[in-house]
């Protein structure tokens, strides 16, 4: 049975065949490839399915990718997790919202949100890093929202980047601050109770 994990706005399930046509659209997308900095993809579709049934036969150990759903179920992107280091417990992070009806409305970055939760309370990797492209604004906004901070820059094959990171006790503090604030505040009010009863 395939992994899903569950978001407030998006649902990350396991690759399966059935997305490929989306994903082999989007890399033939010009905008897309270019917010990626990744070539066009220029082989036909037969082909490219081929590669990509044998690829889910035999994934790559130190890589986790997901279909991005929304809550209803449609395919409108992916993220993963890659360059896993079991040794120095951390992995990169990408992101790639693919269906333009959905971008700029949060889809994104409960996705990251979502995925980097599943990595820091289901692993044992403790910090997620990840490089964007210097212009892609958006993105920088999208990742430092969720948590990321900046922390260095890269240039590679003609691309400039800034890298982001974040480390999972920085994470969780972050993120699940609310639920413990929460469960404090019931005991309290339980106490009070427990003291006015007495």
């Amino acid at each position: 049975m395939a992994t899903v994990i569950l978001g407030n706005k998006t649902r990350l399930r396991e690759k399966e065949l059935g997305d490929a046509r989306r994903d082999y659209n989007w890399h033939m997308d010009r905008e897309l490839a270019r917010m990626d900095a990744s070539p066009l993809l220029w082989t036909s579709f037969k082909e490219y399915l081929s590669d990509y049934a044998a690829q889910l036969r035999s994934p790559v150990p130190s890589r986790r990718i997901f279909a991005i759903l929304t809550l209803d179920a449609k395919h409108i992107g992916n993220c993963s997790y890659y360059n896993i280091n079991e040794k120095r417990r951390e992995a990169e992070l990408g992101i790639m919202i693919g269906d333009r009806d959905y971008w700029g409305k949060g889809y994104g970055t409960d996705a990251v949100i979502t995925l980097v939760n599943n990595i820091f309370l289901d692993t044992k990797l403790v910090q997620v890093h990840l490089k964007t492209l210097d212009w892609n604004y958006r993105a920088h906004k999208c990742f430092e929202k969720c948590g990321f901070q900046r922390c260095g820059f890269l240039y590679r094959d003609g691309y400039s980047y800034i890298l982001m990171k974040v480390e999972r006790e920085t994470w969780l503090a972050l993120h699940f601050k609310p639920i413990a604030a929460s469960i404090s505040v019931n005991r309290a009010e339980e106490e009070a109770s427990d003291r006015t009863a007495h």
